[in-house]
């Protein structure tokens, strides 16, 4: 007896066709463009990432959601809205990058042939429902990451940087391949509902076994979002990077470890939710203490940034324990607006660096505002939102994880992570305190490149970091809208 090939729904998966496709294109097409003709290839990865964009609208469902392959892919109302930011941000990050790469001798196609990738990695990890494909995402954003990091060649750093996070992204996918292989041989199946299922009716007879397994999930997870402890990585390859390659993994990929979160964790081990929220309040807790403690040390703005990113991840980490639908809609808010910020607060970082001068230092920003009172005041909003001061959009995200956190009775907690805010609204005001009142090392005036697309665009990023404070319903609406 023969079973007819009934051949899958292809139409859930079009983003991802699109974006693979346009790739290709765009890795071919700039195998014959000489360097002067390099512009082209950005204008075509923009246009593969806006019609990427197109495709998700054009698919997305009207409700519910639709899955195909066998329902190991999704798309429902977190993918659309996740993959679109997903793709929006990674525009700002090539128009932003684009200086800089000149200025550093490195502006090859390479560069966003190696993003687009990624990208798509991000855009196979939202969508994924099954733990095999949720791995597989994750590698694809994974082997793109390394090979950007090692992008310029010429620097040690950067060489070393790759090789950090080789190692330990390669230790952390082993042990989240572990614990998924463990539920597996306890599950029999790698599909997320399936395992789900499977899980209420082992949560008895299998205590020890699901524990464990769970205990490995976690920890790959909260390296990929950069939880202390397995925070290690993340000061080392946000320094050693270039500044372009640190924009892109600041941003975009927090997107796609917030997706893989929600969909290992709410969707396939719901029935564990207890065990693992336990496990977030640990990892939540040392990150919000941690990041913002070693924060105030710090002289090096990108490192500043890194942990400044730690004890962001603790805040949506306290949305995701919360376990409710407002939770867990706040912490996808935080995600998406927290790339926004990022990506402003990088952009004018970028901006700073010119042929021959790499500006990462905090004191590198010193008599911004004398020479270049726009960008000062760019990346004082961003500070200001990353503070969580109003009307800023940081300061709704900060308030709507908070009220999730309290509507579940850890009252606690809530304060704990406002105690730490404060502290943290140090470093944040010392970074404004430079640009505002002290005067350069040297007498000659910080000078930037001054291109006219990135300078409309960077403003209208930091805009939107106050518009989104003052109307936060533009973008909530749909996060509670996932997970109505």
């Amino acid at each position: 007896m023969t079973t007819e090939f009934v051949p899958p729904d292809l139409m859930p998966a079009l983003p991802e066709m699109v974006m693979l496709g346009m790739t290709c294109l765009v890795l071919v097409v700039d195998l014959f463009l000489p360097q002067e003709k390099r512009g082209f290839t950005l204008l075509l990865s923009i246009s593969t990432l806006l019609l990427a964009v197109l495709a998700v609208g054009a698919v997305a469902p009207s409700s519910g959601s639709v899955s195909s392959f066998g329902g190991s892919f999704i798309l429902d109302q977190l993918a659309v809205v996740l993959k679109i930011a997903t793709c929006v941000v990674t525009i700002l990050v090539f128009i932003y990058s684009r200086d800089y790469l000149k200025d550093h001798d490195i502006y090859r196609g390479e560069y966003y042939v190696l993003g687009l990738f990624a990208t798509l990695g991000m855009m196979v990890m939202i969508s994924a429902h099954s733990f095999l494909l949720v791995y597989l995402g994750l590698e694809l954003l994974s082997l793109s990451l390394y090979a950007m990091i090692a992008f310029n060649r010429n620097s040690l750093a950067a060489s070393e940087s790759a090789m950090k996070y080789f190692v330990l992204g390669a230790m952390a996918s082993g042990l989240l391949l572990y614990g998924i292989s463990i539920f597996y041989g306890i599950t029999g199946t790698l599909d997320i509902n399936a395992v789900s299922a499977a899980i209420d009716g082992q949560i008895e007879q299998n205590p020890t076994a699901l524990a464990f397994a769970l205990t490995f999930v976690v920890v790959g997870l909260a390296f990929k979002l950069g939880a202390v402890p397995f925070h290690m990585w993340l000061p080392d390859i946000y320094q050693g990077s270039p500044t372009a390659v640190t924009l892109f993994i600041g941003t975009a990929p927090k997107i796609a470890a917030f997706a893989m979160a929600i969909r290992l964790l709410v969707d396939g081990l719901s029935g564990l939710q207890l065990d693992w929220s336990q496990m977030l309040t640990a990892l939540a807790l040392a990150s919000l203490a941690l990041g913002n403690v070693i924060a105030v040390a710090q002289t090096n703005f990108k490192r500043l940034l890194a942990y400044s990113t730690i004890s962001h991840v603790g805040f949506i980490l306290l949305g995701i324990i919360a376990g409710t639908a407002s939770g867990f809609a706040s912490a996808m808010f935080y995600t998406i607006t927290y790339a926004i910020t990022s990506a402003v607060a990088f952009g004018v970082l970028i901006m700073l660096n010119r042929k021959g001068f790499e500006a990462e230092n905090i004191s590198d920003l010193a008599g911004l505002n004398d020479s270049n009172p726009w960008y000062a005041a760019l990346l004082a909003i961003a500070m200001f939102s990353m503070a969580g001061v109003p009307p800023t959009v940081g300061f709704y995200a900060k308030l709507s994880v908070l009220q999730a956190v309290v509507q579940i009775d850890m009252i606690w907690l809530a304060i704990v992570a406002v105690l730490f805010s404060v502290i943290g609204l140090f470093y944040y005001l010392r970074v404004i305190k430079v640009m505002y009142f002290d005067a350069p090392a040297s007498e000659q005036a910080i000078t930037i490149k001054d291109a006219l697309d990135v300078k409309v665009i960077l403003g209208a990023n930091s805009l939107s970091l106050i518009v989104l404070g003052i109307f936060p319903s533009l973008l909530m609406a749909y996060c509670l809208l996932a997970f109505a």
